[in-house]
């Protein structure tokens, strides 16, 4: 039997992952591309890895956009979106919409964030929607070039709010447990040793634990005039900062999600000490939008997270502050930018 997997969003974390499922037997993967299209459809992906050498990955299909994908008549098993979520500029749901079968296809998003499933499950009702968390460390150097540097491990759980156990209630919800298991057998047999199958409550642990991480370095890297991660941890001020910052986010998941922080995860001071070793001068993502004078993912990594805890009835002072500054410093910035295009 063959699994169609469509990739949308092929930059550097969905090109790597596409090329560990296409090691699997009987496994089609296929992708659409934005700025790196030409390069993909000509050369395929050339990938470098320390721990799975130098290859190259040829997709399936190299699409240029959704709608070619679309016209394709594939039935996809899995579709993975490992596009940016930016909420206040588009609705990324809607780029599936003639991809999607109901009942039969398969969404695993792989973004960061909180509240990124909704839209898709509003859109594709019929539609497993799972949700995974990802640290790989990757970084795409030229269109089709990929060099993964660090760490593979993704969590994947499936999305169904309500659900507080890892057994099912319903029909569907077996259906997306089963699926969701499926795509992490696939991911492990593709060489992902530490892809890992999570209940729907413990994978929205994971992605406020993630929240801690993201909203405490990326806004401080722009807010600290491009500070990288390390300069940061091993700055005796900002590293009370980010404690702190992840502090308030940890001690405000539980509280949201009714469950207790499992004690695997990381307390915030070993997530710094792990970042003061870290010297290879990585930045976070947006910084990089920031440097690069795009969009930055401020409402999934900030504002989400203040809303849901507000919706509860719980305030976040420290991720309120960072949110605040950071949503006016783009305001201003992009206020410029059209005042300047206009000149």
């Amino acid at each position: 039997m063959t699994i169609n997997i469509l990739v949308v969003g092929a930059g550097a974390v969905g090109a790597f992952y596409a090329s560990r499922l296409a090691q699997v037997p009987s496994v089609n993967v296929s992708v659409v591309c934005r700025s790196n299209y030409k390069a993909v459809a000509a050369n395929g992906f050339s990938i470098t890895s320390p721990k799975y050498g130098s290859y190259t990955f040829s997709p399936r299909h190299t699409f240029a956009d959704p709608q070619a994908a679309a016209k394709s008549l594939v039935t996809w098993d899995y579709i993975l979106v490992s596009t940016k979520a930016l909420p206040d500029v588009s609705d990324d749901s809607r780029i599936l919409v003639g991809l999607v079968k109901e009942g039969y296809t398969a969404i695993v998003l792989v973004q960061n964030g909180l509240g990124v499933e909704d839209p898709y499950v509003k859109r594709f009702p019929g539609a497993p929607v799972l949700s995974a968390v990802t640290i790989v460390s990757a970084a795409q150097t030229s269109p089709g070039v990929i060099a993964h540097n660090r760490w593979t491990r993704i969590s994947i759980g499936p999305y169904l709010p309500g659900s507080t156990s890892s057994t099912a209630s319903s029909l569907a919800e077996t259906t997306a447990i089963e699926t969701n298991r499926t795509f992490v057998k696939l991911l492990q047999a593709g060489g992902i040793a530490d892809a890992e199958e999570y209940s729907h409550s413990k994978l929205q642990m994971v992605r406020w634990h993630k929240i801690a991480i993201n909203a405490s370095m990326n806004p401080s890297a722009v807010l600290a005039g491009g500070a990288t991660n390390n300069a940061m941890s091993t700055d005796p001020e900002l590293y009370l900062h980010l404690k702190g910052v992840m502090e308030e986010v940890l001690s405000t998941a539980p509280k949201v999600l009714g469950t207790p922080l499992p004690k695997e995860l990381a307390t915030p001071e070993a997530i710094l000490k792990s970042t003061q070793r870290n010297t290879s001068g990585s930045k976070p993502s947006m910084l990089l939008d920031w440097e690069q004078g795009k969009k930055m993912e401020l409402e999934v990594i900030l504002g989400n997270p203040i809303r849901i805890a507000r919706e509860k009835g719980l305030e976040m002072p420290r991720l309120q502050s960072l949110y605040a500054l950071l949503r006016k410093a783009q305001e201003v910035r992009e206020l410029q930018q059209k005042r300047g295009s206009n000149l």
